[in-house]
């Protein structure tokens, strides 16, 4: 819940500036992509420019910040998605292809926003490009743990080519509707499998 009682006084306050920004521009640089202007991110969050800078130390920061609140959020999706399947290493891997079918056919969905800020941010000294780093190789690491209670002969190996999959899913989810990357790609994660 975004409010809270204060301790003393017994009114209820919103989320802080902070707070605004980070759930601001978590909302608009998945829609409009890392490019989303500063003004807008002020504007949705209702704050102003000195918190922006305050709080992050400009919209770099900012940026950097919100790919690690998402990588957060998306890494424990993974980990609840691979508990849900069981004990299994293979039914759980499998189960993220299951999973990614249902994020792509989402109205909402836009892609894939880590890919979208590593191809919008060319510097990358970004801070925003080792957050993005650091999400990818927890989740090949996820995959790799997997693989190697598989039994597979090149764990490493196939995480990357999993996780390669993975991106494939959601770019052609968010770039033709319609396509079932989905079900292709677990096909393919099927074929990886098998090498166990």
């Amino acid at each position: 819940m975004n409010t809270r009682t204060g301790p003393r006084t017994g009114t209820r306050t919103g989320p802080g500036p902070r707070d605004r920004l980070l759930d601001a521009a978590q909302r608009l640089t998945y829609q409009q992509g890392v490019g989303v202007g500063v003004d807008a991110l002020l504007k949705e969050a209702n704050v102003a420019r000195r918190s922006l800078y305050e709080h992050f130390g400009g919209k770099d920061g900012l940026i950097a910040e919100v790919l690690r609140r998402s990588a957060d959020e998306d890494e424990a999706a993974y980990a609840r998605t691979l508990d849900a399947a069981g004990d299994d290493p293979r039914a759980r891997l499998l189960a993220v292809f299951d999973e990614l079918g249902r994020i792509v056919a989402a109205p909402d969905f836009r892609g894939c926003r880590y890919l979208a800020a590593d191809l919008a941010l060319p510097d990358p000294e970004h801070p925003g490009r080792a957050v993005t780093r650091a999400y990818r190789a927890h989740v090949s690491g996820l995959f790799e743990g997997e693989l190697t209670r598989l039994g597979h002969p090149r764990p490493a190996r196939a995480a990357t080519q999993l996780l390669l999959v993975v991106d494939g899913v959601l770019a052609v989810g968010a770039t033709r509707p319609g396509a079932d990357p989905a079900g292709a790609a677990r096909e393919l994660a099927e074929m990886i499998l098998s090498e166990a």
